[in-house]
Parts: C-alpha cells; sequence; structure tokens
C-alpha cells in the first residue's frame, strides 16, 4: 500500500524550480503572448511598421512567407484536395463569412447600438463596425491558429484562400448594398497579391515535398512548430506596437467600448460556431471544427484595410470605418491564441 508522508502529497516534494519549469514548458506559448504585448506597451517604437526593426518585412512578409511554405511541406496534397472538395465545410465557412456575419450580426448589432445608445457612438463608427462584419476571413492568422489548435490546416487553408478570393468581388457588392456606393477596385493586382502570398509558397512547399527537404521537415517537425509559434508573437508583438504607436483616430471613450464588444464579440461568436460545427446536425470532425470555427470566426485586416481605403478613399469617415478592423486584429490574434492553447490541451487530455 502506497503511503504520503505526513508533510502532505507526493507532489511536495518536486523541487519548486522543476515546477516553474514545467510550467514555462507547458505555457509557453502563452507566456511568449503576455510576453510579446507587454512589450510592445513598454517599447511600441520598436515593432512599429517602418521602424528600426522593419517588422513588416522580416515578421510580416518573410515570416508569415514561411508559414505559408511550411504548411505547403507539411500536407499531403491528397489533402489539400479533399479540403477544396469538402463543399458542406466550405460553404457553411463561407455562407458564415459572408451571410451570417453581415445580416444576423453586423445589422442587428447596429440597429441595437443606434436605439440603445443613440448619441453615444459616431454614426461613422457604427458603420465601420458594419463594414467589419463583411469582410472575408484572415489569410494567415486562421491558418496558423487552426494549427496550433490541433485543427485541420488543410481546410483552414482552403478557406483562407476561397474566402479572400470571394472578398474581393463580394464585400464590395455587400457595402454597396449597405451603403449604396459606386465602388471600382483594382481587382487584378489583388488576386496577383493572393496567389503571391499564399499560393505561391504552398506550391513551392508541395514541390520541395518531391525532395530530401520532406524527410528535414519530418526530423525536425517540434522545431518547425516552435519556428511557426514564434512567428505567431512575432506577429501578435508587430500588431500591438502598431496599436500602440499610431492609435486608431477615435476617442478614448470610444475605444474603450469598442475594445469591450468586439471582445465580447469575437468570443460569443467562437463559442456559438464552436458549438455548433461540433453539433451531431453538422457531424464534422473535431479537426474540422476547429478549422471551420477559426475561419469563420475571423475578420482580415492585410485585405480589409487596403480594400477600404481604395472604397472610401476621401471620405471623411475613413478613419472611423477603418477603426474597427484595426482593433479586431490584435484582439483576434490575443483571444484566439488563448483558446487555441486551450483546445489543444483539451484534446490531448480527451
Amino acid at each position: 500500500m502506497n503511503s504520503i508522508s505526513a508533510g502532505g502529497s507526493k507532489d511536495d516534494s518536486v523541487p519548486l524550480g522543476r515546477k516553474i519549469r514545467a510550467f514555462t514548458q507547458k505555457n509557453s506559448f502563452l507566456l511568449g503572448m503576455a510576453t510579446a504585448v507587454m512589450f510592445a506597451k513598454l517599447f511600441p517604437s520598436l515593432g512599429v511598421n517602418g521602424g528600426v526593426m522593419k517588422p513588416e518585412l522580416f515578421i510580416g512578409k518573410f515570416g508569415v512567407t514561411m508559414i505559408f511554405l511550411l504548411s505547403g511541406v507539411s500536407l499531403e496534397l491528397s489533402e489539400l484536395k479533399s479540403a477544396v472538395a469538402n463543399i458542406k465545410l466550405n460553404g457553411m465557412v463561407q455562407a458564415g463569412s459572408f451571410l451570417a456575419w453581415p445580416f444576423l450580426v453586423g445589422v442587428p448589432l447596429t440597429t441595437a447600438l443606434k436605439k440603445l445608445l443613440p448619441n453615444f457612438l459616431p454614426k461613422a463608427l457604427m458603420e465601420g463596425i458594419l463594414i467589419l462584419t463583411c469582410l472575408p476571413t484572415t489569410v494567415n492568422m486562421c491558418v496558423l491558429l487552426t494549427g496550433a489548435a490541433g485543427g485541420n490546416v488543410a481546410a483552414s487553408l482552403a478557406n483562407a484562400v476561397m474566402g479572400n478570393m470571394m472578398g474581393i468581388f463580394v464585400t464590395p457588392a455587400l457595402l454597396m448594398y449597405f451603403f449604396g456606393t459606386a465602388i471600382e477596385l483594382p481587382f487584378l493586382n489583388m488576386v496577383l497579391k493572393l496567389c503571391n502570398k499564399v499560393l505561391v509558397p504552398v506550391a513551392v512547399g508541395q514541390v520541395l515535398r518531391a525532395t530530401p527537404a520532406k524527410h528535414f521537415f519530418v526530423n525536425n517537425k517540434k522545431a518547425f512548430k516552435s519556428l511557426q509559434e514564434f512567428i505567431l508573437i512575432g506577429l501578435v508583438w508587430n500588431a500591438f506596437c502598431n496599436a500602440f504607436t499610431k492609435g486608431l483616430g477615435i476617442e478614448f471613450s470610444h475605444g474603450l467600448f469598442l475594445l469591450g464588444l468586439l471582445s465580447s464579440l469575437h468570443l460569443g461568436s467562437f463559442a456559438v460556431l464552436y458549438k455548433l460545427f461540433k453539433s451531431k446536425l453538422v457531424n464534422f470532425s473535431n479537426a474540422d471544427a476547429i478549422a471551420a470555427t477559426y475561419c469563420t470566426s475571423h475578420k482580415t485586416l492585410a485585405f480589409g484595410l487596403p480594400l477600404l481605403n481604395t472604397i472610401f478613399e476621401g471620405n471623411p469617415n475613413l478613419a472611423a470605418y477603418c477603426a474597427p478592423v484595426m482593433f479586431i486584429h490584435p484582439l483576434q490574434l490575443l483571444l484566439g491564441s488563448l483558446i487555441a492553447s486551450k483546445i489543444k490541451e483539451e484534446s490531448e487530455d480527451a
């Protein structure tokens, strides 16, 4: 029979240093995220776009390219084909992005805000919230977080590409419907940008699978996973440095309200979508449910800001229109990373 000393449980014999080391190793990703936000607050000029460290180049360009290159190397071609052919999942994600978000969230939410808080939020800021709901999913963030949570990366990648391709045409159509604005966009340039950012690195990764690079990746998978997490932490640092340095061009009280509203909206939508996609009604696998949830709950900054700057160029309300998009970007990164860690932990314990 096992005995326990009078001093307490068996755990008490473990040295404090070892406990701290074990906790740090288990939660290194979350601690990295917290450190990134703290450093962004203390030294925002270091990580701002155009700053001395050029994060928009080394993290925003090279880092994101590396993410999609590694995705291409890690994914079987059959997985990508299967993801593209999954009409049910893809249809639900895109319908959620371009129909449910604007018509079931954006319109009711802004209508309620106008009635409940008629003189608190400026009209332009409420219109900015509606504009946010019309945007497609994120390009790289949903892929990264899906992988971090143990989801179907191929499905996430397929929907990121499809969503942003569709967004080039669907988002302007939605904005024209809501605002009656005649819109002219450089469609070809936007398609080429998306191909260059996502499809080319993935294609190169697929080619590398036929070389010894595949075996090198497989043998060092843990190190490459750490590299992807490091890039994600870098993206959070860069996003918060920009937010802390440049501000958002709105009053503090409005910013505080928007912070609470968008945080609640993101967490609430994630919870509802995750429950829906995991339900027997939909009958998705756990990996597919994770991918679908991240893709449907996210809204893009990378394509969102250029799109809004093109559509509303010269409009005096442009800053207010862009504010919700700029707010949601770091929130999605931070909250999505926390959720990813929790989901991965629960999956491993199951």
